[in-house]
C-alpha cells in the first residue's frame, strides 16, 4: 500500500516487491530454494574465513551473512544480490579492530550504515560510478596482495607473535619465523588449495571452498593431525542465533570516539557502496535485469546497521556469491533469504563440527580469494594504458599495500580528477578566426568600418581553462574596436570561467573595446543572468548566432 500510493515510492520499491508483483510461481520458489541453499553452502566457509582474517571470531562472519543477507534481500534494489562479509573489507576491518577494538568497529559500522542510507536517499549511487577504473583496480589488487600476505602465517603454520601491522612488517615477521614452519600444516593448506583448484577446473558447479574445507577437516580427523583448528584457537562456534547486542559506546566523550572512527566509517561506506553497486551491475549484465542504485544503497546501509547490532561486522554485496546465485537459477530476492536460513541451519545443527575445521584450509580459501581479487591479467593490461592511467593505477596499488587503503583511495581519486581536468584543458580550444573584413588582419580599415577581432571558444569554460582563456585573449597592439567571442561550442561555464570572461570584458571596456558574445547556449545564458555577467556585457551585445552579431556590429558600407 505504501509503495503503491506514490509514483516516486513505487519507482524505488524493493526488488522483492517488484518480483512478487510480476507473478511468483511454485517453479520460481523451487529455483530460489535450490539457488539459496547452493549460495549458502558457498557463503559458509567464506563468512568464517573473512571474519577470522579481519581479527575477530568466525561466528561474527556467519551472523553478518545472516542478518545483512536477510535485510538486503528484503529491501534491496537488485533481484539477485547476496550480501555478507567480503574480502575487500578484511584489511580495513583488521586495522580498525587493532586500533579501536571490536566496539570501535561496531561504532564505525553504525556510522557507515547511516552514511550509506543518506547516500541512497540523496541519489549518490550514480556518483560512485565515476570513481575511475584504474583506482578500483589498484586498490582491489592491493587488497588481494594484503590478504594473501596475511594468510601466510596460518598457511605455513608459522609461530608469529602478535599480528604485524603492515605488509612489510608481515612479510618480515613471516621471514623471521620460517624456522618454525609446520610441515603438516603446510601439507594441509597446500592440499586444500590443490583440491579447490581441481574442483574449479573439472567440477565447476560444486562449491570449491566447501570441498576443500571438508577434505581438510576429514584429513585432520582421519590422520589425527596436530594442527590449529577453529576449536583450538576460538573454542568453536556457539550453536546460538544472532542476538541483539546494543553497542558499548564509550561512557566518556562520545564525540571524540565518533571523530576517531569517522575516517574508517567513510572508507567502509564508500567501499561498500562501490562493491555493492558493482555487484549489482554484474548481476544486471548476467540477467538483463536493472537494479535501483538508490534503493540498494539504503538497503546496504540498513544491513550494516543490523549486522553491527546483532554481533556482526560490516557487509556489502558479494560479487562471487551473487554470480553463484544467478548461475544456480535464482528468480527473486527470496534466494538471498534462503541463503541466510541455510547458514542458520548450519549454526543450529553443525556448529560442533565447525570446531574441527583447520585454519590452514581457511587460509587456503582466502589465498584463492586474494588471487581472484587481484586479477593480475587486468592489472597487467592497465599498465599498457595511457601513462596517466598507469600512474594512477600504480599509485593506488602501492599506497594500498604500503600505506593505507583510505589514503590510497583518496589519493587515487584526487590524481584521477587532476588528470581528468588536464585532459579537459587540453581538449579546450580557444583560437582566433578570420575576421569579417581585411582590416582585422592589419590592413587599413575603410572609413567608418570598425576593426573586428573574432575568437572561437570550444569546450566547457571551467576553472581549468580560465587562466588559459585570459592568457590567449590579450591585446598588446593593434587593439580592435570590437571583440567577438563565438561561444556556440561552449556547453557549460562555471563561476571561475564566468569570472575570467568578466575580467577580459572589463579589460576590453577599459580600452574602449566593445565585447560581443554570439551563440550563447541557454544553460550558459542562465549562469550569466544569475552572476551578473549579462549586465556587465550588456544584453544588447549578446546574440543567438554569429551572423546576427555581425549584422548588428558592421555598418552597411563595410565589406
Amino acid at each position: 500500500m505504501l509503495f503503491s500510493s506514490s509514483p516516486r515510492l513505487r519507482a524505488h520499491a524493493p526488488a522483492l516487491l517488484k518480483a512478487l508483483r510480476r507473478g511468483y510461481t511454485p517453479a520460481s520458489l523451487r529455483h530460489d530454494l535450490m539457488a539459496g541453499v547452493t549460495v549458502g553452502v558457498v557463503a559458509l566457509p567464506l563468512s568464517m574465513a573473512f571474519a577470522i582474517a579481519s581479527g575477530t571470531t568466525p561466528e561474527r562472519g556467519l551472523f553478518t551473512a545472516i542478518v545483512a543477507g536477510v535485510i538486503v534481500a528484503l529491501l534491496g534494489g537488485s533481484r539477485y544480490q547476496i550480501s555478507g562479509p567480503t574480502g575487500a573489507f578484511v584489511i580495513i576491518l583488521a586495522g580498525i579492530i587493532a586500533r579501536h577494538g571490536y566496539e570501535g568497529l561496531v561504532l564505525a559500522a553504525l556510522l557507515a550504515g547511516g552514511i550509506l542510507v543518506l547516500m541512497g536517499l540523496l541519489g549518490f549511487g550514480k556518483l560512485l560510478q565515476f570513481i575511475p577504473y584504474p583506482v578500483t583496480t589498484g586498490f582491489t589488487t592491493g587488497i588481494g596482495v594484503l590478504i594473501f600476505s596475511s594468510q601466510l602465517k596460518d598457511f605455513l603454520g608459522l609461530a608469529v607473535a602478535g599480528a604485524p601491522a603492515g605488509f612489510i612488517e608481515t612479510m618480515h615477521a613471516c621471514l623471521m619465523a620460517l624456522p618454525t614452519l609446520h610441515p603438516a600444516t603446510l601439507a594441509l593448506g597446500a592440499g586444500s588449495l590443490v583440491v579447490m583448484l581441481l574442483v574449479r577446473r573439472f567440477i565447476p558447479r560444486i562449491p570449491a571452498p566447501m570441498v576443500g574445507i571438508v577434505a581438510a577437516t576429514a584429513a585432520v580427523w582421519a590422520l589425527g593431525l596436530d594442527v590449529q583448528t577453529i576449536g583450538s584457537r576460538f573454542g568453536g562456534i556457539p550453536a546460538t542465533l544472532p542476538q541483539f547486542s546494543p553497542p558499548q559506546l564509550p561512557a566518556g566523550d562520545l564525540a571524540a570516539a565518533v571523530r576517531a572512527v569517522l575516517p574508517d566509517a567513510l572508507t567502509i561506506a564508500v567501499l561498500a557502496g562501490i562493491e555493492s553497486l558493482l555487484s549489482a551491475v554484474v548481476a544486471d549484465g548476467m540477467t538483463g535485469d536493472r537494479h535501483d542504485s538508490s534503493t540498494e544503497l539504503v538497503a546496504q546501509g540498513l544491513g550494516n546497521i543490523g549486522a553491527a547490532l546483532f554481533g556482526g561486522i560490516p557487509a556489502t554485496g558479494a560479487i562471487a556469491r551473487t554470480a553463484t546465485n544467478i548461475r544456480a537459477g535464482a528468480r527473486s530476492p527470496l534466494a538471498g533469504i534462503v541463503h541466510a536460513l541455510t547458514l542458520v541451519l548450519f549454526i543450529l545443527a553443525c556448529a560442533p563440527l565447525a570446531a574441527r575445521i583447520p585454519l590452514a584450509s581457511l587460509a587456503a580459501v582466502l589465498m584463492l580469494v586474494a588471487w581472484d581479487m587481484s586479477e593480475p591479467q587486468r592489472f597487467r593490461r592497465l599498465l599498457h594504458a595511457p601513462r596517466s592511467d598507469s600512474v594512477v593505477l600504480l599509485a593506488t596499488f602501492l599506497l594500498t599495500v604500503l600505506v593505507d587503503l583510505t589514503v590510497a583511495v583518496e589519493v587515487g581519486v584526487v590524481l584521477a580528477a587532476m588528470l581528468f581536468m588536464k585532459r579537459m584543458v587540453e581538449l579546450a580550444d580557444i583560437h582566433p578566426m578570420p575576421a569579417p573584413e581585411a582590416a582585422a588582419q592589419g590592413d587599413p580599415a575603410p572609413r567608418g568600418c570598425p576593426r573586428v577581432l573574432v575568437y572561437e571558444i570550444g569546450g566547457p569554460l571551467f576553472f581549468g581553462v580560465a587562466q588559459r582563456f585570459m592568457d590567449v585573449i590579450r591585446f598588446t597592439r593593434n587593439a580592435p574596436d570590437i571583440l567577438v567571442l563565438r561561444m556556440c561550442q561552449v556547453p557549460s561555464i562555471d563561476a571561475t570561467g564566468a569570472e575570467a570572461l568578466e575580467t577580459v570584458v572589463r579589460q576590453a571596456q577599459a580600452r574602449g573595446i566593445r565585447v560581443v558574445l554570439s551563440g550563447v547556449k541557454p544553460r550558459v545564458q542562465t549562469v550569466f543572468e544569475r552572476m551578473g555577467t549579462e549586465a556587465l556585457v550588456g544584453r544588447e551585445n549578446i546574440f543567438p548566432d554569429y551572423d546576427a552579431a555581425l549584422a548588428c556590429i558592421k555598418p552597411r558600407e563595410c565589406p
